[in-house]
């Protein structure tokens, strides 16, 4: 079944509930893949891999640009945080982490943006229905 990022929200809980909640316009890839390791032979006529360690990326998310919220997550920068991807009522997605916030770049005639870059410090995250 085919959804929408319409109705997309970031929310970050230190502990059971939520201390942010940011209205995202834009979100990463979600998952990763493992590494790939060479086990090809001399007597291979093709190469070979084995699936290694999976490369946890940091994950940058983008929003408008908001005081009051832009306040609360600086104050909970560097904070082991659970931050959860919910996809309106049909599913989410979860990573344990840390982050940091800035103020992206600007340009004439934009709205200004601040990005949060979050660092995972687990097996990168859960999709599960809501």
């Amino acid at each position: 079944m085919a959804i929408s990022t319409k109705g997309t929200v970031l929310k970050i809980y230190n502990g059971t509930e939520a201390a942010v909640e940011v209205a995202i316009k834009s979100f990463p890839d979600l998952g990763a893949a493992p590494t790939a390791i060479d086990v090809t032979t001399l007597k291979d006529d093709v190469q070979r891999f084995i699936p290694g360690v999976k490369t946890l990326a940091a994950m940058e998310f983008v929003a408008n640009y908001d005081k009051a919220a832009f306040e609360q997550l600086q104050e909970l920068e560097g904070t082991a945080l659970k931050y959860s991807l919910e996809f309106g009522n049909v599913a989410k997605y979860e990573v344990n982490g840390t982050h940091a916030v800035t103020i992206a770049a600007g340009a004439l005639n934009a709205a200004v943006d601040m990005k949060l870059t979050v660092l995972p410090n687990d097996e990168n995250g859960i999709v599960a229905a809501v």
